[in-house]
This record gives structure tokens, C-alpha cells and sequence, in this order.
């Protein structure tokens, strides 16, 4: 990794490109919404909070999915990261607000506070008890996964195999959330897990951060018949700005981040595509390198890590704060409409969650 650091440097190259005063002004008008960055924002140190503050308003950004429990967290590692969250989202009012309603969501760009949509990346919290879901879901987590990248008690993830899929508890599983109003999120499911949780959800599921595997072959990326049958379902799927997108060592840039948009939007239409960076909020700095290392190497031991994880997590021609509204401008400079690239930024997501959240 510090070899391929070397050769891509962590600048933001984003600071020095020129938006179209089309993509400016349709940016500040719309609904913007990341569906998966700022992890455990609770965590963020005291000392850093006004920085984080500073960066959520100046970005543009309306709202965000939020990760908390991590990877691999328990119960009770869960529960205090949502009770951190709710400690900074308490302490700074003035700028944030815990998004627990369709309502709540809807309003935060009039109030010009950001969202925040407590969800879960993996299913260790939850441990094989389905009350759980109804417990988290009291506590305000609105999106869950069955499964993070290896197996649980309710699938398959994504570095398992494309083979086996939901068990009966992962049914349970999606009836109970489906029961109340809890997004089932299939980003990090297999092959099959994917197929069979799309086919056995009654309300659209979403697949809240992934590429296509069209554009580039990874167990992390969904097929275009998952991608289909997920639009068919009134689903939502967020495209990611991670490594994934290319094939190792090379970092993928904003050409490449765009061919797999563009993929997901023929694929899938309009109406079911949207943005989770599952990047830095802020911009990556060199500072950051160190931590990625670190990072991988816990991943790694851990055995949750994926290929490819040879490279930071980050996009250098989309590294700001802003990075959505670069999405913008080379959406509408490839063609696309205002109100395609509107719902792109976040009314699809706003949308989905708003069908999936009503119990």
C-alpha cells in the first residue's frame, strides 16, 4: 500500500476542478443524500468535532447513513456507539439531526441541519435473536444487513462463495423488519443471499453501497440481474468509492467511479440509483495513511478484509467534502437531466426510505 501511495498521492485534486454553474446552482436546490460514510460518528474525538461541523456545512450535504457497531461489533459494542452518536447529535443540535422518520428526513434541508440514518453494516449485533431487530429499531437504527462479508446466523456474505444463501432466521429476519419499517441493506451478502433477500423482502430492499461487477469482476460488486431484480422491486442501489471499482494496484478515478453509475443507471433506470461513498467524509489526507495501514492489517487478521484492499479508500479526482457535487456536474456533462441527476443525489434514496419506514 505504501508503494501505491507513493505512486497516487493524496491531494485533492477535486479543489482545483471547475463546476458548471449548471451543476452549482442544481446542487444547492437538491436533496443530497450519502448513503454510507462518517462510521461511528459518535466516535469522533471532542477535539475534532468543530472541524467535522465545519466540513458537514460547508459540503452541501443534507443527510447521511451512518454506520455504527462496526464490522464486527457486539451487542454491546453497538449499543454504545449508538449512545455516542446520540451524545454528539445532542451536544450539537445546531447542526445535526437523528433521522428517524420520513418527516425528520425531509426536513433537515429546510432546517439546514444534516441527517443522521443510524443503520448496522453487519449482523454481530443482533447474534441470532430476532427481538434484537425490534430493540435496535427503538433505539433508532433504520437499515440493516443480514450479513457483513462472512456467514451469520441469517446468510452468506459476499467473500463466502456465491453459493448459500438465507437460512430460515435471515427470513425471519427480513419479515420482522419488513414488519417494522427497518431497510434490509444486501450490500455485503453473496450471490444467492443477495437474490433470495431481494425475492423474500415485501417492502423495496437496498443494496446502500456497491459497484457492478459488469465494469469490473469483485465479490463486493452485485450482478446485473441482482441489479434488475432489485429495480424491479423499487429498490435503491448507492454506488461506492471504493478500491473495488478497479482491478490492483490501480487507484480508480472519477471516469472510472462514472462507468459504473452509468452502468447501474441502464441497468436499473432512473429511479433506482443513488450515492454510498463508503469514503472519508472529509478529504483524505497523507495523515490518513498510517490509520489505512493499520486498518487493513486488523481487517486482515480479523479475516473481514476483501481483495483489493491494497489501496485507500478514496477517489483523488472526487476527495472533498463536496465530492457529491462533482458527481453532479459529470452526470449533466454526460447528458443526463436535471431531474435524473437530482435523483441520483438523493431523492431515490429519499424516496425508497419513505416507502420502507412507514410499518
Amino acid at each position: 500500500m505504501a508503494a501505491n501511495l507513493a505512486l497516487n498521492p493524496t491531494y485533492s485534486w477535486a479543489d482545483e476542478q471547475k463546476v458548471s454553474a449548471e451543476a452549482t446552482k442544481l446542487y444547492q436546490t437538491s436533496y443530497v443524500l450519502d448513503c454510507n460514510t462518517l462510521a461511528s460518528i459518535g466516535a469522533v474525538p471532542a477535539k475534532e468535532r468543530e472541524d467535522l461541523v465545519k466540513a458537514v456545512r460547508e459540503s452541501g450535504v443534507t443527510a447521511i447513513k451512518s454506520t455504527l457497531g462496526g464490522a464486527t461489533g457486539t451487542f454491546e459494542e453497538a449499543v454504545a456507539d449508538i449512545a455516542a452518536a446520540d451524545q454528539l447529535i445532542e451536544d450539537r443540535p445546531d447542526a445535526f439531526v437523528k433521522v428517524r422518520t420520513v418527516a425528520e428526513l425531509k426536513h433537515c434541508k429546510d432546517e439546514k441541519r444534516m441527517g443522521v440514518i443510524y443503520s448496522f453494516e453487519a449482523a454481530s449485533p443482533l447474534g441470532d435473536k430476532l427481538d434484537r431487530i425490534t430493540l435496535f429499531r427503538g433505539l433508532g437504527v433504520r437499515v440493516m444487513q443480514l450479513c457483513y462479508n462472512r456467514k451469520t446466523p441469517f446468510g452468506v456474505g459476499c467473500l463466502e462463495g456465491e453459493t448459500g444463501g438465507l437460512t430460515d432466521l435471515g427470513r425471519q429476519a427480513i419479515a420482522k423488519m419488513n414488519e417494522l419499517g427497518v431497510a434490509v441493506d444486501l450490500s455485503h451478502a453473496n450471490t444467492q443471499t443477495t437474490a433470495e433477500g431481494i425475492a423474500a423482502s415485501k417492502k423495496p430492499p437496498v443494496i446502500t453501497h456497491a459497484g457492478c461487477r459488469a465494469v469490473y469482476m469483485h465479490p463486493r460488486n452485485k450482478e446485473d440481474r441482482e441489479l434488475k431484480a432489485l429495480a424491479d422491486k423499487g429498490g435503491v442501489i448507492g454506488i461506492y468509492m471504493l478500491p473495488f471499482l478497479t482491478p490492483s494496484p490501480r487507484q480508480p478515478m472519477l471516469a472510472d467511479y462514472m462507468q459504473h453509475m452509468e452502468h447501474a443507471l441502464k441497468v436499473c433506470g432512473e429511479d433506482h440509483v443513488g450515492v454510498g461513498s463508503d469514503v472519508p467524509f472529509d478529504a483524505f489526507t497523507d495523515k490518513d495513511i498510517k490509520e489505512v495501514q493499520e486498518d487493513v492489517a486488523k481487517r486482515k487478521a480479523a479475516g473481514v478484509s476483501a481483495p483489493g484492499e491494497d489501496r485507500p479508500p478514496y477517489i483523488p479526482d472526487l476527495n472533498s467534502p463536496r465530492k457529491m457535487e462533482l458527481i453532479a456536474d459529470a452526470l449533466l456533462k454526460r447528458g443526463y437531466s436535471a431531474s435524473t441527476t437530482e435523483k441520483v443525489l438523493g431523492a431515490n434514496f429519499v424516496r425508497v426510505f419513505g416507502e420502507i419506514w412507514t410499518a
